[in-house]
């Protein structure tokens, strides 16, 4: 699986010059976290609700502020291109949340740890299915009898309740 086919396409952009506030605005318009900060086709960084909250917001910027005063840069990248388990490991080493998309230098998407765990999710429902298929073609056995008329250790139902 190649990372192009888990990340968010295309990436939610802002230039360097663009207010913190409408960056904010940006980000509750798309319903994303993350916005990357470029001029042109250029990557510059990205910026975060953290990093608006944080670096923006706490340390008392002027929401009129750009976007460049608050960002993360450099930033750490990903190519379109990659196996899905460079992602994996790009994420353990790094310790960011996000990673924005390249091919070449051009930003196409944003890949995200939310975006791994549902592919983590799909695999894993990947693997139940045929294990869930196998446990109904079982017929249930002794050991799945329930109820009060159920043997319990050898007894009749009335002896193990104390009758």
């Amino acid at each position: 699986m190649k990372v192009s086919d888990a990340m968010a396409t295309p990436a939610v952009r802002v230039t360097g010059s663009t207010a913190v506030r409408d960056a904010a605005r940006h980000m509750g318009m798309h319903g994303v976290g993350c916005l990357a900060v470029t001029e042109g086709e250029e990557l510059l960084g990205i910026v975060t609700d953290r990093d608006i909250a944080l670096r923006g917001v706490a340390a008392g910027l002027d929401l009129d502020d750009p976007v460049r005063e608050i960002m993360t840069a450099p930033v750490v990248t990903i190519g379109a291109g990659d196996d899905i388990g460079a992602a994996y490991r790009t994420f353990r080493t790094s310790g960011v949340r996000r990673l924005p998309v390249l091919a070449g230098q051009r930003v196409v998407g944003m890949l995200t740890v939310d975006d791994l765990l549902m592919d983590v999710f799909r695999r894993v429902a990947d693997l139940l299915g045929p294990i869930a298929w196998s446990v109904l073609d079982e017929p249930p056995g002794p050991q799945d009898e329930i109820g009060p008329h159920a043997p319990t250790n050898g007894k009749s139902p009335s002896a193990s309740r104390g009758s």
